[in-house]
């Protein structure tokens, strides 16, 4: 069998360990096996040795999911190698509509209030839920659903042609919210209640055009989820 594994440069690798996991479909444990090999033979396994934290930790790195250190600013709520979590607070944005709906399209271009939002970023997926009030979140906050086209029951955004950063670390957090924002909100994404406003989504969004109050959040609705869930939701994926 012949294998090829691209790694972004010119280094000659060798077969060094093997980890061999063992399990039940209930429980599992591994050992790590140093590969021997002698010239015109096969190679073959050594005894078996415990995982050391540092052997992890190595191969962690070397798998690419080592975080560089990072000052973590107060809005950032949640941080892993491969996720981010965090909240901006309400204020006035720029929104642009498209996908041909007329009514959509002449709200396109202005300027309305917008509610508190959690964002979250996961192996290069966007997802955006709303907060009720205008003040960082606990775990058990309950979540709303964020009153957007693109956006489906989970939160997850249709990225579609969004410029989104190349990296996710928090200074990619402002790249992010711009990608969002800076795009076309052009169709309803799924099978979910974006506002309970009797107008509906386009009538929400015409009912608050020009205002400088407030986004009026009695017009959210419950994503049946709090912060804690929200975050922890990859790994039931």
């Amino acid at each position: 069998m012949e294998a090829q594994v691209r790694i972004g440069s010119n280094r000659e690798l060798t077969l060094r360990h093997a980890v061999l996991i063992y399990g039940d479909g209930q429980a599992a444990f591994a050992t790590l096996h140093e590969v021997q090999a002698t010239k015109d033979e096969a190679p073959y396994l050594g005894p078996a040795q415990s995982l050391t934290t540092a052997f992890l930790r190595t191969l962690a790195t070397g798998l690419g999911t080592r975080i560089s250190p990072e000052v973590l600013p107060e809005n950032v709520l949640a941080r892993t190698p491969e996720m981010m979590v965090w909240w901006s607070r309400a204020q006035r944005r720029l929104m642009f509509f498209g996908g041909g709906s007329k009514e959509a399209e002449r709200l396109n271009g202005r300027m309305y209030p917008h509610p508190a939002l959690v964002f979250k970023v996961s192996e290069r997926e966007l997802f955006v839920r709303a907060l009720a009030g205008d003040w960082r979140p606990s775990p058990e906050t309950p979540l709303k659903t964020a009153p957007y086209w693109n956006v489906d029951a989970q939160g997850r955004v249709c990225l579609g042609s969004m410029r989104v950063p190349d990296t996710l670390g928090v200074d990619s957090i402002e790249g992010w919210g711009k990608g969002f924002f800076e795009s076309e909100f052009t169709h309803p994404s799924g099978a979910v209640r974006l506002t309970n406003h009797p107008g509906g989504f386009v009538g929400l969004w015409n009912s608050i055009d020009g205002r400088q109050r407030p986004f009026p959040g009695k017009f959210l609705t419950d994503a049946t989820q709090t912060l804690r869930q929200f975050v922890e939701a990859d790994e039931e994926r």
